[in-house]
């Protein structure tokens, strides 16, 4: 109890002194002139730093105040600017895409020119087979469209493949590098036929054989356009193939062989036309059943005149 009226005592004492000295200062302030009195060099020595202090105190907290303000406000205008820098970018992609595209079609419609003799029609390439060439693939058009097995395909320029299986709304189509494609060409300087038999582990190294040439007169030579001949019971006249890259002298000393380089980019192909136009062999059927004819004469010839002489024995032996 002692120690606790002690304590309250002394909180009292210096309680009754603050208040004096409060007072005292209340009185020099209504007494005192500020500018010129005795307070002045108090505050000069004692307010001034401490207001000096207060100030910076202050400042910093308003500095950081405009620092934080500033970063929240450049984090939404740079969230704002990366949108638009994304949507610019997918834009930008999409109009090189439509440029692409746009070039490929310009292609086919030069080639569709270069053919204008053939009734076409434009198709894209919605599946393929495995691997990384169009060998074999599926196109977004079909009968409805006139489209029929053996129709051929073209591309990039030049013959791409012929139609293999058909329905109302696709096709597929088998390229020329395809293992189990052979088609019947010829150099379009010399006229000379020959094969150009597909080969897929050929064509990553850019080229497809060419087989049984027949070059006598010893005129083909390297770079000479290939072309679809005259003579192939499937494939239209005169369809560039590509250009021989290589040529030799096969062991029989009859006939050559050698590497053409395909005009067709059989790994970037989106798009393509196909002919609606199959390759008249009407011809050629006429001439096969003339010549079947010929030899019906012929055999009834040899047949009747056998008879004859027969009879012509007979009648001697009679």
């Amino acid at each position: 109890m002692k120690k606790k009226s002690n304590d309250s005592m002394k909180s009292k004492s210096v309680f009754l002194i603050l208040c004096v000295v409060c007072c005292g200062l209340i009185f020099l302030t209504f007494t005192t002139d500020m500018a010129t009195g005795p307070l002045k060099y108090v505050a000069g020595y004692v307010l001034t730093p401490i207001q000096k202090g207060m100030n910076e105190i202050g400042n910093w907290i308003a500095d950081k105040g405009d620092y934080f303000k500033d970063s929240v406000s450049l984090a939404a205008e740079n969230k704002e600017l990366q949108e638009k820098v994304d949507n610019l970018t997918a834009e930008n992609s999409q109009l090189l895409q439509n440029q692409e595209e746009l070039e490929r079609l310009r292609d086919l419609l030069e080639l569709r020119e270069q053919y204008a003799e053939y009734e076409m029609v434009g198709a894209r390439i919605t599946a393929k087979d495995t691997g990384n060439w169009f060998n074999l693939f599926t196109i977004d058009k079909g009968t409805n469209d006139g489209i029929q097995v053996d129709c051929n395909v073209i591309a990039n320029g030049g013959l791409v493949g012929i139609v293999t299986d058909v329905g109302p709304n696709w096709a597929t189509v088998r390229a020329i590098i395809d293992d189990s494609s052979n088609v019947s060409a010829m150099v379009s300087k010399t006229s000379d036929t020959c094969i150009i038999a597909g080969d897929l582990r050929l064509i990553d190294e850019g080229k497809i054989n060419l087989v049984k040439l027949t070059d006598a007169a010893d005129r083909v030579t390297e770079g000479d356009k290939v072309v679809t001949s005259d003579i192939s019971d499937r494939y239209l006249p005169g369809i560039l193939i590509g250009y021989i890259s290589e040529i030799s002298m096969d062991s029989n000393n009859l006939t050559k062989s050698g590497y053409i380089t395909p005009v067709v980019d059989f790994l970037h192909l989106r798009e393509v036309l196909v002919i609606k136009d199959l390759k008249d062999t009407s011809g050629a059927d006429a001439l096969e059943r003339q010549e079947e004819s010929e030899t019906d004469m012929v055999i009834q010839t040899e047949s009747l005149t056998e008879e004859e002489n027969q009879s012509e024995t007979v009648s001697q032996e009679e």
